[in-house]
Parts: C-alpha cells; structure tokens; sequence
C-alpha cells in the first residue's frame, strides 16, 4: 500500500511537468521565424494558397486560442492530420513508436549484457590487466561519435560482410530483429562503455565495505557476496545512469534511424522538421517527454526494491 501511494503521488507530480512541457512544445513551434504555411508549400506559393492553409491549420487564431485548441487535442487524443504524409498523427506515431521502443530495449539489453559482466570482472581484478584492458576500451567507446560508428558497422557488416541488411526495415519479424542489429550494436556503444566504467568503480567501492568482509567471515559463499551484497549494491548507481541513457537514447534514435533509416519515431521527427510539419513535431517532442518522465518513474520504484533504505 506504501508503494501504491508513492506511484500515485509520482504520478500526480508528472502533471504539473507535462503542463509546463506542453507550453514550451507549443511556444518553440509557434515562435520560429517565417510564416509556417508558406515555409510549407514553397515561396512560389500564392498568397491565396497561403492563407487557405494558414487558415486550415488554425495559425490565424489568437495564440491562446491555439494553446487551448492544443490542449483539447491531448485529451481528446485527436492529434490532427500530418500535412506532409496526409494521415492522422495518432495514427503515425502508433505506427512508429513500436519501432523506436525495440530499438531502445534491444539497445539497452545489449548495454547490461556487455556492461555487468565486465563492469564485475574489471572491479575485482582492480589495477591489473584485465582491468586497465576494459577501462582504455570503455574510454576509446565513449570517445567514438555514434553517427560514425553506425556507417563504419554498416561498411563492414552490410557492405564487405553483407551479413547484416545496411539500413530500412522488413515486413518479416526475423527481417526486423536483422534491421535493428546494427542500429541497436551502434546505439549501445556509449551506454555500455559508461555503464561499465560506473559498475567498474561501484564494486571496487563496496568491495572495501566492512559488511562484505562480515558476511564472508560468516561463511556465506562468493556467489552468494557478490549477488546479494557486491552487484545489488552497485546496481543502484547504475539504475540512475541507465534511466538517464534510456532518455539519451530515446532523444538519439533521431540520429541512429536517419543513417540506417528505420522507420521509428526519430526517423520521423527528422522528416518532419525538414518538411516543416509543425503538427508531427510538435506531438514527437510531447511523447518523448513523457516517455523521459515514465522512465524516471521506473527508475523510483526500482530504487525501493534495490536499497531498502530508500523512503517511500
């Protein structure tokens, strides 16, 4: 019951947030310079052609009247209709968030595959070969540019390899779960090498602790020590760094889906800005901050189950 009163009370915080998002969404939009509807349908737009769509988009209201036209459009759900692909932006982004999501979860299962396993092994080998190996490598992974990585993977593995497809995407599961290999790989190089380094530093800490060295003298085994007192201990810091790497990584699908062209909501909110569909960039930047806000929320509540400690 405890926790159920501190999930609702989370929940109840977020809205005030959500409301504040909502007004720099709509103000970035609406305060960008040049007409929208004439950035839209070109300069050699007629000023009737103009003012027709200026008209259909409600850019003639009263910015008020706009904000709240905005607001009942969340509520409602009714999001409105994408110029650029003429289909609703419900409909768009229902289409695309699947994409990005599993790019996000095969990412971040790729970063706690590489990054637990080496992140222990580096911390209980502290200064000696294998550790000073993991670290030069984590540091060399954080200093690689993403963008770069993904076409240097997409050469070898897609071009001279031609294991893995170069980019778009498949009608097929199988052909997806291919489609988002490299994408994922090229995604997760950063996060891995952070979160590495981060459990790296952790076990070495509690490592020194007085209550591992108590619970080894009471005789409890090593497997038991380094599960119940070393990695769940050195898992709190790495919830925190992870839930910040999932936002990252959400906000840098726009980069990763645009070089290997994944149709995800990144790659959408690219296409949009180009295309100067305010209406689909508006709502992508309104579901990213929210799923930042979910994902915090996750990370709150796996505090309590991680440390005890933590006050509900």
């Amino acid at each position: 019951m405890n926790r159920l009163n501190y999930i609702l009370k989370r929940i109840l915080q977020m809205i005030p947030v959500l409301f504040v998002v909502t007004i720099l969404v709509f103000s970035i939009i609406r305060f960008i310079p040049g007409e929208p509807a004439r950035l839209i349908l070109g300069e050699k737009a007629t000023e009737e052609a103009v003012a027709a769509l200026t008209e259909k988009l409600g850019l003639n209201e009263p910015l008020l009247t706009q904000y709240l036209l905005f607001l009942k459009q969340i509520f409602t759900l009714d999001f409105g209709n994408s110029f650029t692909y003429q289909m609703p932006v419900s409909e768009l982004l229902a289409s695309r968030f699947p994409v990005t999501l599993a790019l996000t979860l095969m990412s971040t299962v790729i970063s706690l595959v590489i990054s637990l396993p080496l992140g222990y092994f580096a911390g209980v080998h502290k200064d000696r070969l294998g550790d000073q190996v993991v670290r030069t490598t984590s540091l060399v992974a954080i200093s690689m540019p993403s963008f770069w990585v993904g076409l240097l993977l997409m050469i070898v593995f897609a071009l001279k390899l031609k294991w893995l497809p170069a980019g778009g995407w498949s009608d097929t599961l199988l052909g997806q779960f291919r489609c988002l290999i490299l994408p994922a790989v090229t995604q997760s190089l950063m996060t891995s090498a952070l979160l590495l380094r981060n459990t790296r530093n952790s076990v070495v800490d509690i490592t020194r602790m007085d209550y591992v060295d108590f619970a080894r003298s009471k005789g409890i085994t090593n497997g038991e020590v380094r599960t119940r007192h070393v990695m769940r201990n050195a898992m709190i810091s790495t919830v925190t760094l992870l839930s910040m790497r999932m936002a990252a990584m959400l906000g840098g699908s726009v980069i990763i889906e645009t070089v290997f062209s994944v149709p995800g909501i990144g790659k959408l909110a690219s296409d949009a800005i180009f295309g100067r569909d305010y209406a689909v960039v508006q709502y992508v930047v309104l579901l990213f901050a929210v799923l930042v806000l979910v994902i915090n929320l996750i990370t709150d509540i796996l505090y309590s189950f991680l440390d005890p400690r933590v006050n509900l």
